[in-house]
């Protein structure tokens, strides 16, 4: 198979990355949006669902094997970030500086965000890209909103569930748990609707540029094959 070269493949990868690794550190933080108790969600929701906009772009544009790879980077970085906080926060401080316990009670909680986000980006991102590849053909490349919301209703669903109770159950009141889950699908889902104007221009200067507009044609699905 032809192996191309594209111009913004790895600067889309690299954003997407960043992302996602940013989210999960300010996702130690909980935030109630206008002081609301209904609005409460993790910190990690203000910028999380654009890792979903780029996931539709590299789906929509690349295909789903290109997305399926950068998945796995992100994955992989995730895995590296958590490590080191870990290793880190194990070694002896300095005896001058006294911020220690800080660090532990925010940072040291991410090794389980990451968890919790692996396991749930796992399910709801591979879900996402695959709605998304299946409705492009079914719609013949036509009606682009149906697919960019269409597969985000489905993997924000999942996500939001899988990674709000990993990461926080026993650690908040079940209500609060529940909150979260709620504020954090009805956010993910409006941005990713109001941004649909946003992803529409992005897909197609990108489709312009790289000359590229992938249809993923006997595609084979499993998450677990790279190429």
């Amino acid at each position: 198979m032809e192996q191309r070269n594209y111009r913004y493949f790895d600067v889309i990868m690299a954003s997407f990355v960043a992302v996602l690794m940013i989210s999960n550190i300010v996702s130690t933080k909980i935030v109630a949006l206008f002081g609301m108790k209904l609005l409460t969600f993790d910190g990690g929701t203000i910028i999380f669902p654009i890792s979903y906009i780029f996931g539709d772009i590299l789906t929509e544009v690349y295909g789903y094997a290109k997305s399926r790879r950068v998945i796995w980077v992100g994955f992989g970085c995730l895995i590296m970030m958590s490590i080191i906080v870990f290793i880190v926060g194990k070694m002896e401080p300095a005896p001058d500086w006294k911020l220690q316990r800080s660090y532990e009670d925010i940072l040291m909680y991410t090794p389980r965000t990451v968890a919790a986000s692996i396991i749930a980006f796992f399910v709801g991102e591979f879900a996402n890209s695959f709605v998304l590849s299946k409705m492009k053909i079914w719609t013949q490349g036509r009606f682009l909103w149906t697919r960019t919301i269409g597969s985000t209703l489905v993997g924000q669903l999942l996500d939001t569930f899988f990674f709000v109770l990993i990461a926080f159950y026993g650690r908040l009141p079940a209500s609060l748990v529940a909150n979260v889950i709620i504020a954090n699908y009805i956010f993910k889902t409006s941005f990713e609707i109001v941004a649909t104007p946003v992803t529409y221009r992005v897909v197609g200067w990108l489709k312009r540029q790289e000359q590229e507009d992938h249809y993923d044609y006997g595609e084979n699905y499993n998450v677990f094959t790279w190429r």
